[in-house]
Parts: structure tokens; C-alpha cells; sequence
């Protein structure tokens, strides 16, 4: 089949690369540069999401908790395991039974999967192990494993093994409509397909629009923003961010200390970067955990993604993390989607894909 793939997000990288590896044409768009945008913005984990458990997503924890070991036995040079630490304090909002029994579930549903089981650390080993940790209210922490990666340079590593497999890359080539019957406008010209998969993340449903399609789904556009600190960091912690139900990782990356991730809604046609009221918050976050305390002279870098969600609950915290996937003829459309599930999500794409056949059949 000739296959159409619009965006160049690690998403649509994949979908491109599960279609050409079942042996179809392949053709991939991007109006900008391949993971320019919000794939190279995330927190750079590989992860089954352990804080998607408190809204029962237990489907896609298991999912991605199998497709975090897939990323490490298919990347070892870019994707590594992580410690991360989930301080207790008096004042957590989340007892320590609570989190032990979410980490109990986070090892069950990895199964055969699970890269270690959590560990239970007691007030004298957490100040022993952790000596940047604040010691005021500390009750202990438990630890356990996901993996981190470089997101920009992991999309990069699938996109070339994608074209190794036969896709076509069309960067700077944005996509001004696309029809049901497999029409791709492009350039001022339609390029006829059997298969059109609309994986343009944040811009998928605009695009439906641009195009007259209807859709069942709808997008959230969530700005998630971060901190890189010039301080090197030792340990990876996950944790509460004070007076709120969310968490918020400080993790080491390159030397320096990143701190994310916001959750802010807001408009496609806004410019994605870092907000000061975003700077002061995650900045305070770090402040509450971890001494001695940063200074906004010390933030080297921020950068921003913006997070297409599912539109499922007025709370963007509470909105579901699954991604959908809708057929309009023979357009597929993605709405959502995380990064450690960009493959299991691409070879349901491919398998949609092989359903419809070709236009002529």
C-alpha cells in the first residue's frame, strides 16, 4: 500500500517505520524538522507512569511498563535504567502505606517485565543515602526503577532506522489538508494514497478541521514546561508538589539537575515556552525537597512541549494519558499518545492500516 504519514513526532516516526517494515510505501511529512517539537521537549524518561495508577489507569501502566523494556533492549546506548526516589514526609498528602501500595501494584503489572522490585527505606537510610534531602518533617522514601533517555537523539536513532526500512522523509513540508479517500494536500497538490495517518500530535485536530473531517475525539493542549539547573544531581526523585495533588520530577540530565514537568492549558496558535510564573513554581518545588537551595541565576535552560491529551476531565492533571485512535475513512487519526508508548501505538496504527487496503480494492 502507499502509505501517508503526517508529522515527524517520535509518534508518527514510529507508525511510519511499523508500515514500512510490513513492506508498504512510505511517505512521512513534517512541516518543520523531525522531533522539533514537543517529543523533544518531554521529561526524558521511559517510564509506565507509577502516578497514572491513582486514576486507574491500569491498561496503560502495563502497556508501558512493557514497552519500557522493548526501549531498553532495543536502545541500550540511549536508554538506561533509573533510580528514583519518592521521599515521605509528615506533611505528603500521600501516606507511606498508599505509595508502597501503589509501588506493589507497579511491580505486579510490570510481571516478567519489572527491572527490580521497589525497596522500603527507613528515616536513617534516606538521610544516609540522600544527604540533599530536607530533613525537616522526613518519615523515609521508597525507591524503584524506570529508565531515562535523551528524547531528541532517540527519536532521531528510530527515524534513521525508519528510513533504513524504506520511509521517505519530507521535512519542511507541511500538510494543508487531507481528505477521507486518501488525499494528502501538499505543496498546493494532492498526492493520492491508500492510507493517510494523521499523527501531527497538538495539530492533529486542527488538521481534521483544516480538512472538513469530523471527529469523535477531541485534544486538550497541555504546556508542560521545564528547568534545567546548573547543579549536578546525584539522585532522581519523584515528588508532591506542595499543597497540589501532582508530582513533579528533579532527575539528572547531563550534568545538571532537571526539574518538570507544569501542566497548563492552553491555546494551539500561543508560543510554547516556559512562563516566569512557571520558572517560581518549579523552582519552589525544588526548594521544598532539596538543599541548598537554587537560585534563579542557576536555571540554564528551560524548554516546553505542548502535550496533546485526550480531552477527558476539566483538571488537565486528571486527564487521561491513553491515547485513541480514529478511522475516517482511509485517514487514521491519533489523538494523544506518550513517548514510551510510541511503539505499541504504532503497530496498532499499522494494523489499522492493513484492515483498510488499498483505495481500489
Amino acid at each position: 500500500m502507499r502509505c501517508a504519514v503526517v508529522g515527524g513526532g517520535i509518534n508518527g516516526v514510529m507508525s511510519a517505520w511499523a508500515l514500512a517494515r510490513r513492506g508498504h510505501a512510505v511517505d512521512l511529512y513534517e512541516r518543520g524538522e523531525l522531533m522539533s517539537e514537543t517529543s523533544s521537549a518531554s521529561t526524558k524518561l521511559i517510564h509506565g507512569g507509577l502516578r497514572y495508577l491513582e486514576h486507574g489507569a491500569f491498561r496503560l501502566v502495563r502497556e508501558s511498563l512493557h514497552e519500557r523494556s522493548a526501549w531498553l533492549a532495543a536502545a541500550p546506548h540511549l536508554v538506561k535504567p533509573l533510580e528514583i526516589t519518592v521521599p515521605i514526609y509528615r506533611w505528603s498528602r500521600r501516606p507511606a502505606w498508599l505509595v508502597r501500595c501503589g509501588l506493589l501494584l507497579y511491580d505486579a503489572l510490570a510481571g516478567r517485565a519489572k527491572l527490580a522490585p521497589h525497596k522500603t527505606l527507613c528515616l536513617d537510610q534516606t538521610l544516609q543515602k540522600y544527604p540533599e534531602l530536607r530533613s525537616d518533617g522526613l518519615c523515609g522514601a521508597f525507591t524503584f526503577l524506570d529508565a531515562q533517555m535523551d528524547d531528541y537523539a532517540l527519536g532521531m536513532w528510530a527515524a534513521v532506522e525508519a528510513a533504513r526500512s524504506g520511509v521517505k522523509m519530507h521535512t519542511g513540508t507541511p500538510v494543508r489538508a487531507i481528505s477521507a479517500d486518501g488525499e494528502v494536500c501538499v505543496d498546493g497538490s494532492a498526492r493520492k494514497c491508500d492510507v493517510v495517518v494523521n499523527v501531527a500530535g497538538p495539530w492533529a485536530e486542527e488538521l481534521l478541521k483544516q480538512s472538513g473531517i469530523s471527529a469523535r475525539h477531541g485534544l486538550d493542549l497541555v504546556r508542560g514546561s521545564h528547568l534545567l539547573l546548573a547543579i549536578p544531581a546525584k539522585h532522581a526523585f519523584l515528588v508532591e508538589v506542595p499543597e497540589e495533588e501532582r508530582f513533579c520530577f528533579l532527575l539528572p540530565f547531563r550534568g545538571d539537575t532537571l526539574v518538570g514537568t507544569t501542566e497548563v492549558r492552553q491555546e494551539l496558535d500561543r508560543p510554547i515556552r516556559c512562563s516566569e510564573e512557571e520558572r517560581s513554581y518549579l523552582l519552589s518545588v525544588y526548594n521544598r525537597y532539596l538543599r541548598p537551595e537554587a537560585t534563579p541565576t542557576e536555571i540554564v535552560r528551560t524548554f516546553s512541549g505542548l502535550r496533546p491529551l485526550v480531552r477527558s476531565h476539566r483538571l488537565a492533571s486528571r486527564a487521561t494519558r491513553e491515547y485513541a485512535i480514529e478511522r475516517n475513512g482511509h485517514t487514521i487519526t491519533v489523538f494523544g499518545g506518550k513517548w514510551t508508548t510510541a511503539r505499541a501505538l504504532a503497530e496498532r496504527v499499522a494494523a489499522i492500516a492493513e484492515q483498510l487496503g488499498p483505495v481500489n480494492c
